[in-house]
């Protein structure tokens, strides 16, 4: 993986916060020392022992376990940026990498956010203002409209036809979102998604939209300098369960030519026409039964599964970010962006899937993981760590890329026999189960399939 940067020698940043922890922190603070820039980690008291804090040139303490005493104070971590000199920071993904309120300060305190403008992120942010970007720049979107009441909620599911989805304005990951299959659904859940979405983002706001009954997920990574724009391939993260990915592959495999050409150019459309400055993702809906997509919500940040990307394209995706972030033009052309083989992705998570997936928190006794050519860990988990209860379940990322998506599904399968993470339970068993379907091992799965295989697993349990 090469960093493509051309860094001109009067570099801003030579020393950088990073406001994040886990596997992301150690994925960013890796490439700080590839590019010879200093790494000030931020942490919690429950990640003083951590391997990003082992791995960063500098640790600072920013404050108690929970993540609304530490993570996400964002005074706490502007001062830590000042006070240790540094000149940027990264906030990875998660906690505060997507609040505007986060860039502006950084902004009015003289720091290098690590990503695009606090407006950009406040504009792809709001899911309504964002529809409307899509409809300017002429990208498909999911017929349907925003609500302030009830009357209006089933007057907008009357007119594009059940069943519905009921989206928070100001969030995802699931939360505020419900789907609606009749008139009484929509009533018996509209207060619901919205308080949902008031406590989950602060934003009580819900729109409606049509679903559609057998989609893909399909997102396409951009590059934007804020004058030039370039797509670095597509992504599949269709294995989902309740609307959180699990398995994500690039390329998205049985996608017709011309689908993917123009859902590459609908990408670039929408990030140019805001002017996008950094690393973003466009996620789509791909409507498996007519054959079209939609425009679903830009991401402005670096995305869990981006290392499927960086494995197909030979780039170092955060040396990229930096290089925008220092005022650096985009350093390829569309036409230098060259894909190779194929790469899929497995979220490890501390997480008991036979209850309920609930989570795992405890020591690491034994931690190994193969060593294999293709094969890519990223991680922050060793044998004796502690994984604490206060944060996401994920522990890691396993990747596997070769020439075939077949080869890359089998070295994946094989991979997770090999892994022993003792002292915890994870989904590790799981993933081998997925990967074994006829249905992933042909490839193009739909949102549902997921949940398709965990009753029938369930019912076939039941009837022993």
């Amino acid at each position: 993986m090469t960093s493509n940067l051309n860094l001109h020698q009067s570099t801003k940043i030579a020393r950088v916060l990073v406001a994040n922890r886990g596997e992301i922190a150690v994925r960013v603070i890796r490439t700080l020392k590839k590019l010879g820039i200093e790494s000030v980690l931020a942490v919690s008291t429950a990640d003083k022992n951590s391997m990003g804090a082992k791995l960063a040139d500098r640790v600072v303490c920013i404050g108690p376990a929970r993540a609304s005493d530490s993570y996400l104070r964002i005074g706490t971590l502007i001062e830590a940026a000042r006070g240790t000199g540094a000149q940027a920071i990264h906030p990875g993904y998660g906690f505060l990498s997507e609040r505007s309120e986060f860039a502006r300060a950084c902004e009015e305190n003289g720091l290098i956010f690590i990503g695009p403008t606090s407006e950009q992120i406040e504009r792809v942010g709001n899911k309504l203002e964002a529809r409307r970007i899509a409809e300017e720049a002429q990208v498909p979107i999911v017929p349907g409209g925003p609500v302030e009441t009830l009357e209006a909620a089933l007057q907008m599911a009357e007119k594009i036809g059940y069943p519905v989805l009921i989206k928070a304005v100001g969030g995802g990951g699931g939360r505020g979102l419900k789907r609606a299959n009749s008139s009484s659904e929509v009533t018996a859940l509209f207060d619901l998604a919205s308080s949902e979405a008031l406590a989950a983002f602060g934003d009580g706001r819900v729109y409606v939209e049509c679903f559609v009954t057998q989609g893909r997920h399909i997102e396409v990574q951009v590059l934007g300098d804020g004058e030039d724009v370039i797509h670095l391939g597509d992504r599949d993260c269709s294995v989902q369960r309740r609307y959180q990915k699990v398995i994500e592959e690039a390329p998205a495999p049985h996608l017709p030519d011309s689908m993917r050409r123009d859902l590459h150019e609908a990408a670039i459309r929408f990030s140019k026409h805001i002017g996008y400055r950094s690393l973003g993702t466009i996620e789509f809906l791909v409507d498996v039964q007519r054959q079209s997509f939609y425009f679903l919500e830009m991401n402005a940040r670096i995305q869990v599964e981006h290392p499927v990307t960086e494995m197909i394209t030979g780039l170092d995706l955060v040396a990229q970010q930096i290089a925008i972030a220092n005022g650096n033009k985009l350093s390829m052309k569309q036409s230098e962006v060259k894909l190779h083989g194929h790469s899929i992705e497995c979220r490890l998570n501390a997480e008991d899937t036979e209850n309920d997936f609930s989570p795992s928190p405890g020591r690491i006794t034994r931690a190994h993981f193969p060593a294999w050519a293709g094969l890519r860990i990223d991680t922050h988990i060793e044998t004796g760590a502690l994984i604490p209860p206060y944060y996401d379940s994920m522990i890691g990322k396993l990747i596997a890329t070769a020439n075939t998506r077949e080869e890359a599904r089998a070295m994946l399968e094989s991979a997770l026999s090999e892994i022993q993470l003792d002292g915890i339970k994870t989904n590790i068993t799981l993933h081998r189960e997925i990967l074994a379907t006829a249905e992933f091992t042909h490839g193009g799965v739909d949102t549902g399939f997921l949940g398709r295989y965990l009753v029938d697993r369930a019912t076939a349990r039941a009837s022993k």
